[in-house]
């Protein structure tokens, strides 16, 4: 058996209405990026009252947001050895430490990003560091 859950019907006035007030756009700046989060703050505060019109502009608030936040907070992706050599100097790991790698000469070739590591030296690598193998992965696309 279904049961068919009454949705509420959007009041175009009433959602015009909040459009105008809060004035979405694509977001550009920072500035304006801090704007559409207090707004979008505000929404969440009425919890499960929102009303319809409410739920889309927060809908539509954070579509934008999301938007704004990928194109301006993009991870930049680092290769393997830089990878390494950032979690050995936060930990204060020699490349002694590395042996798991191989002889020193192949530890010393994927430190310094003369060899790209291995599928196996990946994982070792994750599990020594604790964080995930793919960070020492490298794709084709980076090849």
């Amino acid at each position: 058996m279904t049961v068919l859950v009454e949705e509420k019907k959007l009041d175009p006035v009433k959602y015009g209405k909040l459009l105008a007030k809060v004035l979405p756009t694509a977001i550009e700046t920072e500035e304006e990026n801090e704007r559409m989060l207090f707004e979008v703050k505000k929404l969440l505060k009425k919890g499960d009252t929102l009303l319809p019109e409410e739920q889309k502009l927060l809908d539509l608030l954070t579509e934008l947001i999301e938007v704004y936040e990928k194109k301006a907070y993009q991870i930049p992706v680092a290769s393997p050895h830089s990878v390494i050599q950032l979690l050995m100097e936060e930990r204060g790991i020699k490349q002694k430490d590395l042996t798991f790698l191989g002889s020193s000469g192949v530890t010393s070739e994927v430190v310094r990003g003369k060899r790209i590591p291995s599928k196996t030296q990946a994982k070792a690598l994750g599990e020594f560091f604790n964080v995930s193998p793919d960070l020492f992965i490298v794709s084709l696309e980076e090849k």
